[in-house]
Parts: structure tokens; sequence; C-alpha cells
């Protein structure tokens, strides 16, 4: 049998979600009021992938 070929990862960047200010690390995203998580960023929409909250940004 031939070998599967290895798909390359993109590797994690949680560290863009963070920065610091005043020697005090902060979030830099929305969190999800259920869960606690952060929200994936659409074009239309907030997304929590654990929990399914969704938030709708409005276009005004």
């Amino acid at each position: 049998m031939a070998k599967k070929k290895v798909k390359n990862k993109k590797p994690s960047q949680k560290w863009k979600k963070y920065k610091t200010e005043n020697n005090k690390i902060v979030s830099r995203g929305k969190t999800c009021p259920k869960c606690s998580s952060f929200l994936g960023t659409h074009k239309d929409r907030l997304h929590c992938g654990s929990c399914s909250y969704v938030e709708i940004i409005s276009k005004k």
C-alpha cells in the first residue's frame, strides 16, 4: 500500500489573542458569555465554536 500524504497543519496563533498593558495580560478578542471561550470573528457575526453562541453584527 502507498503511504498517505502528510498535510502540514497551520501552527496555533493564540499569542495574537492577548496583549500586555502595564505588565498585565489582557485579552484582545471578545469572549463568549456562556462558556468564556473566544468568539470567532466573521464578516457579519461573532460565533462560539464550543457552545454555538452567535452574535449578529448589524450594518448601520
